[in-house]
């Protein structure tokens, strides 16, 4: 299983742009690093700092804002910085957020800052080197390592209830065109038969791909007249 740690900054970084600010009210604003693994979140009014047994806190400033679009927060005890630099990576797993974090600590605000990222996870450019759990087919609830969809090099495969199957696929933006899909051939329950010809069927013609967050993948296709969804949870 993949380390899914809150962040470090290994930053993959395109264009300079405005970070959005972090809403002052009702809403949490998370940053995270690693080297050393620490977290940073807005709420309450506050930024916190934590770090193993260490915390800082500090009342939440207004921000500055630099030409180059950087939100600056500067506190006698911590300066956190946001920007948007492209996709930034947290270096351990395969999550991208929106925001480039940097904290300096003191008054002088000088030496190498703590770099990570923040806001929420960003839906992956494409699906190809990604892995999901199923975790709804049409309306049903479902779990389990007998519900998986994995994206690699070799094309797509994975189980939904049952048989395990395998194909190839193109994708174009938010459309994905499965091949051929090949499964194999054992007998299954009826629940688990029904969930499995389900998504056997979604397979089987264009579908269509949504994202809640970054983590929340939806399929959806028309198959004779009927519609056919498939939820998915981000590994």
């Amino acid at each position: 299983m993949k380390l899914r740690v809150l962040i470090p900054a290994l930053l993959a970084c395109s264009t300079t742009g405005l970070a959005q600010e972090p809403a002052r009210e009702g809403e949490i604003y998370a940053a995270h690093g690693t080297e050393p693994f620490w977290g940073l979140t807005f709420e309450d009014g506050k930024m916190v700092y934590s770090f193993d047994e260490e915390r800082i806190e500090a009342a939440r400033p207004r921000p500055t804002t630099t030409r180059n679009g950087v939100h600056v927060y500067r506190t006698p005890r911590m300066t956190v910085e946001i920007s948007h630099e492209g996709r930034c990576n947290d270096g351990m797993s395969d999550y991208e957020y929106p925001d480039t974090v940097r904290i300096r600590f003191g008054r002088n605000r000088i030496g190498r800052a703590l770099e990570g990222c923040g806001g929420g996870v960003l839906p992956p450019v494409t699906l190809a080197d990604t892995g999901w759990a199923i975790v709804d087919i049409d309306g049903a609830q479902v779990g389990g390592e007998a519900y998986a969809l994995q994206f690699d090099a070799d094309g797509l495969h994975g189980r939904a209830g049952c048989n395990r199957f395998s194909g190839p696929y193109t994708q174009a933006g938010r459309a994905l065109a499965p091949g051929a899909i090949r499964s194999t051939r054992m007998a299954c329950g009826d629940e688990a038969g029904a969930h499995e010809a389900k998504v056997l069927r979604l397979l089987g013609g264009p579908i269509q791909i949504r994202y809640r967050g970054g983590v929340i993948m939806m399929l959806s296709g028309t198959r004779d007249g009927t519609d056919i969804r498939v939820t998915l949870r981000r590994l």
